[in-house]
This record gives C-alpha cells, structure tokens and sequence, in this order.
C-alpha cells in the first residue's frame, strides 16, 4: 500500500499548477531565481529563461492555462471513486509518456544540443522550450506523473476490493 494516495498526490499537483500561475501572474521572475531551477538548468547546460523581471502576455497565457488545468484536475479527482479511477488510469499514463519525452526533446535541442543545428522548423520552433525554467517544469511534472502512475497500479487491487464489496452491500438493500 502506498503511503500517499494517488488522488493526494494528484491534488498537490493541481495545487502546484495554481501556485506556478499565480507566480506567473504576479511575479515570473520569482519562479526563475529558484535554486532548483538554476541546479537543474546548469546541470542539463540549458541556458537561464530570460525576460521574466515582469508579468508578460505570453505569461498571462502560460498562467490561465495552468490554472485550468489545476482546477480541471481537482474537479476530476473529486469524482466518484469508481469513475475517478477509470479517468486517472487512462490519464495517468498518457500524461507521463508526454511529460516522459519532453524533457528529452528540451535536452536535444538545447544549444549545442543534436537538434540545435538542424534548420527543421520542428527544432527551431524549440528556441522558448530550451531554457532551465521549463526543463525544471516539466522534470517536476515527469517524476510526480510517475508517482502518481505506480500508485495508481499499486492501489488498484484494494480499490477493486472496495468496489465490490460496496456493490455487494448495495445488492443485499
């Protein structure tokens, strides 16, 4: 049995992404002195994010979609256990091969990087990607999404338990 469940987990994830866009709202530069942020960009050798000493449009939009998917999160983990469990172990999965690639791709095309010198525009379009701040973003986002995923495996088999027992004692009234 884990220690935490996957739908606490999943809730401190949605939590996180409300707090990095009122961080992006109010102040993105905050976000971008972090020291987890400057440990993990220097040791990927990705350059710092620039132009974060105020609030800008792209931010605005960065921070409205992280708050829609927090709050889109923490509405579909408070769902009834059966449905939660059905929409979190399809998502779970996907969300993790995406958050699993990304960083990969943010380390090619860095600077200096095996997709750095190609003229493809699939790589240069990667020119905002390749900095400390969003190789830390979604480094974050990759090891919570793994945690969450084995838990959710790891919580099935009493979570099914449940179920029936639920359904039998319904079955019985």
């Amino acid at each position: 049995m884990a220690l935490i469940s996957a739908f606490t987990l999943i809730r401190t994830l949605s939590l996180f992404h409300l707090t990095l866009a009122y961080y992006f709202l109010v102040s993105p530069g905050t976000l971008a002195e972090q020291s987890l942020v400057f440990l993990l960009g220097e040791a990927m050798h990705l350059p710092a994010a620039r132009n974060l000493d105020k609030p800008t449009a792209p931010g605005s939009l960065l921070a409205m979609v992280l708050v829609l998917l927090g709050m889109n999160d923490l509405v579909a983990v408070s769902l009834p256990e059966e449905v939660a469990r059905y929409y979190w172990g399809s998502q779970a999965p996907l969300r993790l091969l995406f958050f699993f690639c990304l960083p990969g791709y943010i380390y090619l095309a860095r600077p200096g990087g095996l997709l750095a010198g190609s003229s493809t525009s699939f790589a240069s379009g990667a020119d905002g990607l390749t900095n400390g701040l969003v190789f830390t973003w979604v480094f974050v986002e990759m090891v919570s999404w793994f945690w969450i995923y084995t838990t959710i495996r790891d919580e099935r088999k009493d979570a099914a338990i449940r179920i029936m027992n639920r359904r039998k004692a319904e079955d019985e009234d």
